[in-house]
């Protein structure tokens, strides 16, 4: 087993996920099998009960789990398809403890952090690691130096150093900040300095320091962390700020990373050679675009761009696959109730409604929905955003003005969007939340068909209520057609408009499972419509 622990310092927001995300995308070019493990201090046993303005959206993963987004990172740049169990928090492991010692495990001993909470953070990272099958698993560590939160899995990554057997096992990476002050432009490195004195006085030193600058490091910079914070010169990495995320794995190549650790930890990489061709590719197609599209992203979360980091990723992908570069235009849905949609949305040449909770924001969802419907601007609905669709069409076009779901109204007289199992009694009725991988059966001749190019596909899905089945005939006699269903028949996935040149919406999130190389289909699909679009109406 072989551990290449990421921490931060200085503050929050450095990029340790990009970092981590990144080395795991290098050493995966060199044939080296890698995973990985994200450690959030938070006592939230997982992020599914967060707000997105508190710490961004709630990703979801194949086994159901709701985690962090920086694990979304790690699926996208290295490939993987992660578990609940690769994302450990304060809350997990306390509540192990707790559990353990209600049983009697500790046989009466009085339970303290250090062995017992320790020695369940270590638990859980080397079961994760195994589990895995990796040769190497990259373990972000959550937070920065200092905080009073972080201490205990600080010490248990120390002690993992000391079991594991020291440097060709185990190894340290910390990102710091280094501010640029005055007029001069003089880098600063005392922030690092201090921020790994306090590293090493928990008992740790780091074997590489990435340091966070708005511009390039000069190599006096590079020395003098070098000399003061006990690394090789060749262990300080410069991350200046760079136009796309994608482009930091080749910044780090550059710079030799994958190769110092590699030499570092004694890997045996199945080519001597890195494999990054297609790597540059794309972000050449991502800095270089021959076009250029704004679709409006109608949301409820808009002042934080990290409650969709899935979405923009996504059509980073799909935009770049056509050498497009996709503005987000972000759009509060309240405001297409204060204001004429007409001015909010001009010039758009597409429209997403994502998904969310809560009966706040909804009307003017529904006022998006029909604007792209009535002037046949591309539209994807997703999750929530399907479930708009859905209602804005029985309105609008079944002339049913009172139909709604049963999570804003339960008194509808006309619930086309009820709690899961409501209306067919199936076994699941109630069901709190339907999370994770699901099949979905596509019908023949369909867009979705097309863009999957498969009659059956998984997609993960994070929803509570659903497409009322009664009112399904009706909802397809007006061109509401479902193409997509789920295995059982009794779910409705996927939604599609006649008549529209692309109108289609999802129950699951089709962002979650989008990489560079294979975009979602959905995205990629009102990427396309909204090139046709713009050029129709250029």
């Amino acid at each position: 087993m072989k551990l290449i622990f990421v921490s931060g310092g200085v503050i929050s927001g450095l990029g340790k996920g990009i970092t981590a995300s990144s080395i795991g995308r290098l050493l995966k070019a060199r044939g080296i099998k890698v995973s990985a493990v994200k450690i959030d201090p938070y006592l939230n046993i997982d992020a599914g009960t967060m707000n997105p303005y508190e710490h961004g959206e709630v990703y979801v993963l194949d086994d159901g789990g709701e985690v962090d987004l920086d694990l979304g990172n790690y699926e996208r740049f290295m490939g993987l398809h992660l578990t609940r169990d690769h994302n450990i928090t304060t809350g997990k492991v306390y509540r192990s403890v707790i559990d353990n010692e209600r049983r009697g495990v500790y046989l009466g001993k009085t339970v303290q952090i250090i062995p017992h909470i320790t020695d369940e953070i270590k638990r859980r990272i080397t079961t994760a690691a195994r589990d895995s099958g990796a040769d190497v698993v990259i373990v972000e560590l959550g937070g920065t130096v200092g905080d009073m939160e972080s201490m205990p899995f600080l010490e248990a990554a120390r002690q993992l150093s000391r079991d594991l057997g020291g440097e060709e096992n185990v190894m340290f990476v910390h990102t710091t900040l280094i501010p640029i002050m005055g007029s001069v432009g003089e880098e600063k490195t005392k922030p690092t300095q201090h921020s790994v004195k306090e590293l090493m006085s928990i008992g740790i030193r780091p074997d590489m320091i990435v340091g966070r600058c708005s511009e390039p490091l000069s190599e006096a910079a590079r020395a003098k962390i070098a000399m003061f914070c006990d690394v090789p010169e060749e262990a300080v990495i410069s991350t200046p700020d760079a136009k796309s995320i994608y482009q930091v794995p080749l910044l780090l190549e550059k710079q030799g990373v994958a190769d110092y650790i590699i030499d570092r930890m004694k890997l045996r990489p199945m080519t001597a050679r890195r494999d990054m061709s297609q790597w540059e590719r794309f972000v050449k197609r991502i800095l270089e675009p021959k076009e250029h599209v704004e679709i409006a992203l109608v949301g409820k979360y808009t002042a934080l761009a990290d409650s969709y980091l899935s979405h923009l990723e996504a059509f980073t992908h799909a935009g770049a696959a056509r050498e497009c570069k996709v503005k987000i235009r972000f759009v509060d849905s309240d405001e297409l109730i204060a204001h004429d949609p007409a001015e909010i949305l001009k010039g758009v040449h597409g429209v997403v409604v994502p998904g969310g909770f809560g009966i706040r924001g909804v009307e003017g969802k529904v006022v998006a929905a029909r604007y792209a419907r009535e002037n046949g601007i591309p539209f994807l609905g997703v999750c929530l955003g399907f479930q708009i669709a859905t209602i804005e069409i029985c309105r609008d076009v079944l002339g049913l003005p009172k139909a709604d779901s049963t999570e804003f109204d339960p008194d509808t007289p006309d619930p086309v969007i009820c709690i899961m199992g409501e209306q067919i009694g199936v076994t699941d009725k109630g069901a709190t939340m339907r999370l994770g991988a699901q099949d979905v059966i596509i019908a023949d001749k369909s867009k979705a068909r097309e863009l999957y190019g498969s009659e059956l596909i998984s997609e993960r899905h994070r929803h509570r209520y659903e497409v009322n089945p009664e009112y399904i005939p009706r909802m397809e006699s007006a061109g509401w057609k479902f193409t997509g269903r789920s295995d059982c028949g009794h779910r409705m996935e996927i939604g599609e408009l006649d008549g529209h040149p692309y109108f289609v919406a999802s129950q699951f999130h089709p962002e979650f499972k989008s990489k560079p190389e294979h975009p979602s289909p959905l995205h990629q699909g009102l990427v396309d419509a909204a090139i046709a679009y713009m050029k129709d109406n250029s």
